[in-house]
């Protein structure tokens, strides 16, 4: 390991990390004791937010099985995180066995070391990869993408950008960023994400969620950004929304248990998945 890649790894240890907090909410263990006491932190503030870990993995879930049943081969996920129940490559390996491609991408140094070492006990070298790169780097980071040898552009892909762009503000312009990769997909390809979102009728929560918001922007290494439906929409221009549209995550083509199955605005998150027609 590189002298950098070990400060790298050494700095990322002692910031909570958006990625290790998640993975702690949903009872993994690739996390640390500041991840741990940060995520305390959060559910003091609101005690449900473990059952929004859970049931925005379970969209992931059944955008990949969604995904595969419609063909698609191949899988980009941007924002991958930790390594924790239901990874992409494991959901779609047992929706088409032996068949899909998937490259996973995260900024975050431990995040890629986890990955990797996951990837060398449960899966295909010839299939699947993980790779260090940001979100923001645009070309460089498809380059990557293509550089493993995994994925053809020319064939459908699923770009997975899930939980992820809740933690990009405004100023950043990360609809224009998405626009570079939308443009990139062929023919046949899909978008699919989920994002925090607050019923605006639900005057409690938003008091609740500013101060979240405000947690996550002075202690992780992301800062939270929640966005009204109109936004969220607005990050599929261009394609076509699959049936339900954009819902509430359980409510998304729903299949087996749902922390918010009889809530579903409860789960404050907004999920879609768009088709490039």
């Amino acid at each position: 390991m590189s002298a950098s890649n070990a400060d790298r790894l050494a700095e990322s240890v002692n910031k909570v990390s958006v990625g290790r907090v998640y993975d702690y909410l949903l009872g993994g263990v690739h996390n640390y004791a500041v991840d741990q006491a940060f995520a305390e932190e959060q559910l003091r503030l609101l005690p449900d937010i473990r059952d929004f870990a859970v049931s925005n993995r379970a969209f992931l879930g059944r955008a990949v099985r969604y995904a595969v049943e419609h063909g698609i081969r191949q899988f980009v996920d941007i924002g991958s995180g930790l390594p924790t129940q239901g990874n992409v490559h494991e959901v779609a390996d047992e929706a088409a066995p032996g068949e899909c491609s998937v490259v996973y991408i995260d900024n975050e140094p431990i995040a890629q070391a986890h990955a990797e070492i996951l990837l060398e006990r449960t899966a295909d070298p010839d299939r699947h990869r993980a790779i260090d790169a940001d979100f923001f780097d645009g070309a460089l980071l498809w380059e990557r993408v293509l550089d493993t040898g995994v994925i053809d552009e020319t064939k459908p892909i699923a770009l997975l950008a899930v939980a992820l762009l809740h933690f990009m503000p405004p100023a950043t312009e990360p609809g224009r960023v998405l626009a570079y990769y939308r443009d990139r997909l062929p023919q046949g390809s899909l978008l699919a994400l989920s994002h925090i979102h607050v019923d605006p009728s639900d005057t409690e929560t938003l008091e609740v969620s500013k101060k979240l918001t405000e947690s996550y922007t002075k202690k992780t290494n992301s800062p939270a950004m929640p966005r009204s439906r109109e936004e969220i929409a607005a990050f599929f221009d261009g394609l076509e929304l699959a049936e339900p549209g954009l819902v509430w995550l359980p409510e998304w083509r729903p299949g087996g248990e749902d922390p918010y199955s009889g809530e579903p605005a409860r789960s404050r998150g907004l999920a879609g998945v768009g088709w490039k027609r």
